[in-house]
């Protein structure tokens, strides 16, 4: 069977899926649309959070940043995985407790202002549309490749499916939409590792086939990859070649991001109690795990992998000709996230670190590294291919990719529409809107949030993975730590957490945009994006931490030049810790 009709029936086979559960579970009210009714069941809303919470930036992007870098990038794993932690255990129980809808809602009502849950909608709107730039993009790839089309026409198909899902079934619908699509990306992941680990190793379990010896050279996996690597002139795998400020750094913003993300928060919302509460964040930590740690293996199998194309006859023998290019790289040639060009006009593809160029290529007049292009989105995607797995591998993965991304886009979504029609419309401007209103002003918010960041997703800032790092930075710097403050300080009040939230999200927001153009719109950037134009070395990515600092010290600061906490938002935060059960959400 040919493969693109391969493609098309799992594709289409889990779209058709995830829609019928939409319209099976469609909102009918307001608590449905927000909180699922708060009657999830522990363990599968601990899966619904890890399809949404395991976006494009973990399985497609993710291990092809640690593949193109190596330890370097295992910061992502290490940020994300801690910051989970962090929401799991110090959060979610007692914002569950406190029986609110949304961020904003619990940020509004804890700091008794509306000018704070302003603040807070604006935080989560610049955030959250950040994070889906980086779904969308993610989505794109997945469809360019494998229904064969532009990239550009791929993200338009991606937004559409997304408006189908998540417009009509809301908290309820998606909650259930992400059980099947973690059931289809976990096994999506898996399946090809399980396969490449058994080629490269004969070890079926990829975690322990990442350590295990490389069949063909008869010495450690790792090893091998660092030796050839080292040969063509690139830094070894293994070893971490780049700041470790910057990367202590980066790793603390995506820990703390991780903590402030609404569109997580609000799962543990749809929980009967908030026992469950803690129990689902349990389940949903295993969930992520089976994936996570399979993520370093994919990476280090596939740089060898595609190496190995390359030089099929080893680093040191003949390159592989432009005529003999094999199939999968074709296939990606026509997407534009992947070129060669043949720059010494000797048929062959010359890959190595130019920058740094091995003695071989000095000595044969190399002229460059002829892979001008490799977008480390399309590996994941391409690792089926690359290996010459089976037709239904290649299917499988593709279905598998389009889950993880528009499972979190339409956890985003939500987030983003809540924001705009209960705290902004309802709870501010129109507190008399009816529920049918307010359901229809979600709905509407949704789509214009859905057509905004695909227009921005035609320049993306980065790749899927880094541009999710971003809006980590903008969640750690402005809602971490009002909602930390909100939990664990009695004394911190609404003046300082204003102060606050405004400090650490405009100083991240002005840094970020310095370096990667203003609304992320090409050459509107003030510095080139350089590590030299960086204040004291730190990077775009890693600055949300120095924003969630910033935000820590306004706030105490302003707090003890204003007004103290009245008493009974003091007695309210004393028992949100107290572990009794949580009431209901409260509407306003």
């Amino acid at each position: 069977m040919d493969q693109f009709v391969i493609n098309l029936i799992f594709v289409g086979g889990s779209f058709a899926l995830y829609i019928g559960i939409a319209i099976w579970a469609r909102a009918g009210s307001t608590a449905d649309f927000y909180a699922a009714g708060r009657g999830v069941n522990p363990i599968v809303n601990g899966a619904a959070t890890a399809a949404d919470w395991m976006s494009a930036a973990s399985f497609i992007s993710m291990a092809g940043l640690i593949a193109a870098v190596g330890y370097g990038n295992s910061t992502f794993l290490m940020g994300w995985t801690g910051g989970y932690v962090i929401l799991a255990l110090l959060l979610a129980p007692y914002l569950r407790k406190f029986g609110r809808f949304t961020v904003p809602d619990f940020i509004g009502d804890r700091y008794y202002s509306q000018t704070a849950r302003l603040v807070a909608v604006i935080s989560l709107l610049v955030m959250s549309i950040t994070y889906v730039i980086g779904q969308m993009t993610g989505a794109a790839v997945a469809f360019s490749r494998f229904l064969e089309v532009d990239s550009t026409t791929g993200l338009f198909i991606a937004s559409a499916v997304v408006f189908a899902y998540a417009v009509l079934g809301g908290m309820k619908g998606i909650t259930y939409t992400q059980l099947a699509q973690y059931v289809v990306l976990i096994i999506a992941y898996t399946i090809p590792a399980v396969f490449i680990s058994l080629q490269l190793t004969g070890n079926p379990i990829p975690q322990l086939g990442l350590f295990s010896t490389h069949t063909e050279t008869g010495q450690p996996l790792l090893q091998t990859l660092n030796e050839v690597l080292m040969e063509l002139g690139f830094n070894d795998y293994t070893g971490n070649h780049g700041s470790t400020f910057n990367m202590v750094l980066f790793t603390l913003s995506l820990m703390i991001g991780t903590a402030g993300l609404p569109h997580v928060i609000i799962r543990f919302f749809t929980v009967p109690k908030v026992a469950d509460a803690r129990t689902s964040a349990g389940w949903a930590l295993v969930f992520i795990a089976l994936l996570y740690t399979v993520a370093p293996a994919v990476g280090a199998m596939a740089r060898l992998n595609i190496i190995t194309t390359l030089y099929p006859e080893g680093v040191q023998g003949e390159p592989l000709a432009f005529d003999e290019k094999p199939d999968w790289m074709l296939n990606w040639e026509r997407t534009g996230l992947l070129r060669f060009e043949d720059k010494n006009g000797d048929g062959l593809i010359q890959y190595y670190n130019e920058a740094n160029p091995p003695q071989r290529a000095i000595d044969e007049g190399w002229e460059g590294n002829e892979m001008v292009l490799f977008n480390n989105d399309i590996l994941v995607l391409a690792n089926p291919e690359i290996a010459n797995l089976p037709g239904w591998v290649i299917g499988l993965i593709a279905a598998g990719g389009l889950a993880a991304a528009l499972s979190t886009a339409a956890g985003l979504l939500l987030a983003i529409s809540s924001a705009v029609s209960h705290d902004l419309i309802k709870s501010m401007i129109n507190p008399g809107i009816s529920e049918k209103g307010e359901l229809l002003a979600a709905r509407i918010s949704m789509a214009f949030a859905i057509a905004l960041a695909t227009w921005l997703a035609l320049n993306p800032p980065g790749f899927a993975a880094q541009t999710v790092a971003l809006a980590f930075g903008l969640a750690a710097s402005s809602l971490f730590p009002a909602i930390m403050m909100g939990i664990f300080s009695k004394k911190m009040n609404s003046t300082g957490a204003i102060a606050g939230m405004i400090v650490g999200l405009g100083s991240t927001v002005l840094y970020i945009f310095t370096y990667l153009g203003w609304f992320f719109i090409p050459g509107t950037n003030m510095l080139p994006n350089t590590p030299d134009n960086w204040l004291i070395g730190i990077s775009p990515l890693s600055f949300g931490a120095v924003g969630a600092m910033l935000n820590f010290i306004a706030a105490f600061i302003v707090m003890k030049m204003s007004a103290p906490v009245p008493e009974e938002i003091q007695e309210l935060v004393e028992s949100i810790r107290v572990p009794k059960g949580a009431g209901d959400a409260v509407a306003h």
